[in-house]
């Protein structure tokens, strides 16, 4: 079992609006002044919701480890257009409690699927701009085939079980809320 630190809540409990972010990182170690042979380094996962734009370098650089030779990274996007409308945005809200659970289970599937050492899987929360990253999920391993499996696996999942929403902002002063077709919890049409 890992020990976990949450930071910062990114919604106040009386307006559900965002504020800062939200991070959940299990510990990690990594002795100073060793040769690289001699690292001993706990796998760490690291989630973060936040309202802030996100950093696709800092998230790889959370997960670059000296006992890997493989970083794979997702990154989604907001794209500007969607069934022949132009979007200007997109919003996402989340059921924070249960997205975190979702997603720690997510990753503890891929360590048991896949041999990896560190995990993130970050999320924006509120209005993201087209070509901003809503999503970026980044994963060590020592050899690139288990970081790839594992990073298509970690998309696939959080938009098939974690409770986050999207709502699509269009130039004509319209809106709509998506739904996700992948999400098991949504009724066939």
């Amino acid at each position: 079992m890992s020990s976990l630190e949450i930071n910062n809540s990114c919604f106040s409990l009386e307006t559900k609006s965002p504020s800062s972010h939200q991070s959940v990182e299990d510990s990690a170690s990594e002795p100073l002044g060793k040769d690289v042979d001699d690292v001993q380094e706990k796998s760490k996962d690291i989630i973060q919701f936040t309202a802030k734009k996100l950093s696709v370098g800092e998230v790889s650089q959370l997960v670059v480890s000296p006992l890997c030779g493989a970083v794979s990274l997702f990154v989604g996007t907001t794209r500007n257009n969607f069934e022949g409308k132009k979007v200007i945005s997109l919003e996402y809200e989340a059921y924070l409690p249960m997205a975190e659970n979702e997603i720690r289970k997510i990753c503890n599937d891929i360590r048991q699927k896949w041999p990896v050492r560190h995990i993130a899987v970050f999320h924006r929360l509120g209005l993201v701009p087209v070509s901003e990253a809503s999503t970026v999920i980044a994963v060590s391993s020592a050899h690139r085939a288990a970081s790839l499996e594992a990073v298509s696996y970690a998309i696939d999942s959080l938009k098939a079980k974690v409770p986050i929403w999207k709502k699509e902002i269009y130039e004509e002063s319209t809106s709509s809320w998506k739904r996700n077709k992948e999400c098991f919890w949504a009724a066939d049409d």
